[in-house]
């Protein structure tokens, strides 16, 4: 196997010295994979994922947290060309879900075995997600978090437990019209989760899934806009899934559209895969079936 490794300078493992390009080479040739390690700015990762697709390489491997997954993954999307995860970020949610070790050398064995596994991937706007998308509150809790990060030097969980209790009080409600199932909702709401196949959800984390190709995308509503109800399911998601709640509707569709019951349209915040965007409305959510191909131990049940 002839492989493109980009790695984001930026990523926890790599800015913190646990983990060197070196030691990624020396990993992949011992797994017995003909490697090309670039380290790359995380603003760069999908213009040098392009270079690396059309140079024609057997497989192109992101290395870094959900972010930088997703960059690659938007460039290998209906290509035949396989993504390799290997997992450099905090709390990599995509190689967890799939069972992609996260040390260095059991990482690097599991894109070598070459099992390709051919998932789903949601779409809203033009713009992909492996894992989820939100709206409401947590957009701007993650912008809070990274900033603390940023300029107050504090570690991710301080930080986020921090943006919540800063952005939460003052977080407005979304009035919303969400066209789902052949219907037009009207919900008020401050939270809106999107999950590419089906999650359980816990506090600070996008949870986990086992189904990676059912075909939907799986909407849930927060059928109550006030921020105790949202402190409660915070609370309630430290021991069992939050999405089992009575607050939650929910709904498995292959696609819907979101937009703001406002006057004047402007964009909305949006979270993906870790990151915050701004996109115009109406958002329009789809799922594209099993259209990455990913190198990952087969799923439980599945032959390899």
């Amino acid at each position: 196997m002839r492989a493109t490794i980009l790695v984001n300078s930026s990523a926890g493992a790599v800015s913190s010295g646990t983990i060197t390009s070196a030691g990624i080479a020396e990993a992949f040739r011992a797994a017995g994979v003909d490697a090309t390690v670039e380290s790359v700015a995380g603003g760069a990762m999908a213009e040098q994922a392009r270079a690396a697709l059309q140079s024609g390489v057997d497989a192109v491997v992101a290395g870094g947290g959900d972010g930088s997954i997703r960059c690659v993954a938007a460039v290998l999307a209906g290509t035949r060309t396989p993504l390799g995860v290997l997992p450099l970020g905090t709390l990599n949610h995509f190689a967890r879900d799939l069972g992609i070790p996260t040390d260095l050398e059991g990482a690097a064995r599991a894109i070598a075995a070459g099992r390709v596994r051919a998932l789903d991937i949601g779409e809203v706007n033009g713009q992909i997600f492996v894992n989820t998308s939100c709206l409401g509150f947590y957009p701007p809790v993650v912008r809070e978090r990274d900033r603390q990060r940023a300029h107050l030097g504090r570690g991710k969980w301080l930080a986020a437990v921090s943006a919540l209790l800063t952005v939460l009080p003052r977080a407005h409600a979304l009035r919303l019209s969400i066209g789902v199932d052949g219907q037009t909702l009207r919900r008020t709401t401050r939270f809106v989760f999107v999950g590419n196949n089906e999650y359980r959800m816990h506090l600070f984390t996008q949870g986990e899934r086992k189904i990676f190709d059912s075909g939907d995308l799986y909407l849930y509503i927060v059928n109550r806009p006030s921020r105790l109800l949202l402190l409660r399911l915070a609370l309630l998601a430290l021991v069992k899934d939050a999405a089992t709640a009575e607050s939650f509707e929910s709904f498995r569709v292959p696609a819907f559209s979101i937009e703001e019951r406002r006057k004047r349209r402007r964009p909305i915040l949006v979270f993906l895969d870790g990151e915050v965007v701004r996109l115009d409305p109406p958002l329009r959510y789809r799922v594209r079936p099993r259209d990455l191909l990913v190198l990952a131990p087969p799923a439980a049940g599945e032959r390899a």
